[in-house]
């Protein structure tokens, strides 16, 4: 192959230009290819542009569905939340009323509870305090009588009661009324309605009573017995044995009887009788009245004075009633000698003595009613 023919280039033309007129004479091939190149990359950014622009526009759309789907949500989502919170305004006044209920029922339970345990302990309450009320009611009794009876039934009542009751947190107080028990019978205690029966047959006996001034009619004297002969007769009747005659006896009988009658007939027309005290046989007649009146009134004093407790008094008018019957009446009577001592009776078993009290029992059923 020849070489290609060497230009001369002009002086002035520049050296870059050079291969730009040199270029204008690449092939045509590789015109096209880079034109087409060119083109291919315009279709592709087109397409791409293209399709970007369909995603932008896709997800705009998707963007505004999801938007409106997001505003629809919320404006659910602020529905819902509103019904939840009225729900839940509902559930705490529901949750209110229900703690209300509960807190009833809590207290209806607690109330409940306490009734249940008054009810259980009411047999045993009611039980104390029927003891507690017998006894202090017997009590009162016995300070009011002076007879410890009341007391002593009252408390053998409390024990049956609670032997058939057979609660064994009672045993303190049944061995409590044993021990009151033991301490009240200890006690000797006037009976003042025997002394008062002592003082009424007294009383009836006055009327019947002789007194020295009064002079009163005496049984004459049973005839001697055949056996129960006199000194007399017996000293004529040996003699008449000893003389062994029978008109002697005859005699001697005689004279006995004779004097015999002669002897009783003057017994019969006086009486010996020992006086203490010399002013009883000045009493008139009309007076004696008085003197067992006054005798009477005297007994019924202290009569009186027993049923009250006012034993000195008792004793003052006893005294004075014994002085009178020892000054005024016969001593020889039996009536005189059983007045006298239903008298001294009276006087010796009319003292004062304190009824002890049941203080063991009463605290041992304080102590069983506050349930210690």
């Amino acid at each position: 192959m020849s070489e290609p023919p060497i230009e001369v280039l002009p002086a002035n033309v520049a050296p870059a230009a050079v291969p730009a007129a040199h270029g204008m004479t690449v092939p045509q091939r590789w015109f096209w290819a880079i034109a087409a190149l060119l083109v291919l990359l315009t279709v592709v950014s087109l397409a791409l542009a293209f399709s970007a622009q369909q995603r932008v526009s896709t997800l705009q759309q998707e963007l505004v569905r999801r938007q409106q789907d997001s505003q629809g949500q919320s404006t659910e989502a602020r529905m819902l939340a509103k019904q939840a919170q009225e729900g839940m305004r509902e559930n705490a006044a529901k949750v209110a009323l229900l703690e209300a209920r509960v807190s009833e029922v809590a207290i209806q339970r607690s109330q409940l509870e306490e009734l249940i345990q008054s009810l259980s302990r009411s047999r045993d309450e009611n039980l104390l305090v029927d003891i507690d009320a017998g006894v202090r009611v017997a009590l009162q009794q016995t300070a009011i009588t002076g007879s410890a009876e009341p007391l002593v039934a009252a408390l053998k009542q409390a024990d049956e009661r609670l032997a058939r009751y057979n609660q064994p947190r009672l045993e303190g107080v049944r061995r409590a009324i044993a021990r009151d028990l033991d301490r009240v019978k200890a006690v000797g205690v006037a009976d003042l309605s025997s002394l008062s029966i002592k003082l009424d047959e007294a009383v009836r006996l006055v009327d019947e009573l002789p007194l020295l001034a009064v002079a009163e009619p005496r049984k004459a004297a049973p005839a001697p017995a055949a056996a129960k002969t006199s000194p007399r007769s017996g000293a004529a009747t040996a003699a008449g044995e000893s003389a062994a005659t029978g008109w002697m006896k005859t005699w001697n009988d005689t004279w006995t009887d004779a004097t015999d009658r002669v002897w009783n007939e003057v017994k019969s027309l006086v009486r010996v009788t020992r006086i203490d005290h010399p002013e009883a046989m000045l009493l008139a007649p009309e007076q004696a009245f008085f003197v067992r009146e006054n005798l009477k009134l005297r007994l019924l004093n202290a009569r009186l004075a027993l049923l009250s407790r006012q034993y000195d008094t008792a004793h003052a008018d006893l005294q004075i009633a014994h002085s009178a019957l020892e000054k005024y009446f016969d001593h020889s009577s039996r009536r005189l000698v059983l007045t006298s001592d239903l008298i001294k009776q009276v006087a010796s078993q009319s003292r004062l003595v304190s009824v002890p009290r049941p203080d063991d029992t009463l605290a041992a059923l304080s102590a069983a009613s506050a349930g210690r």
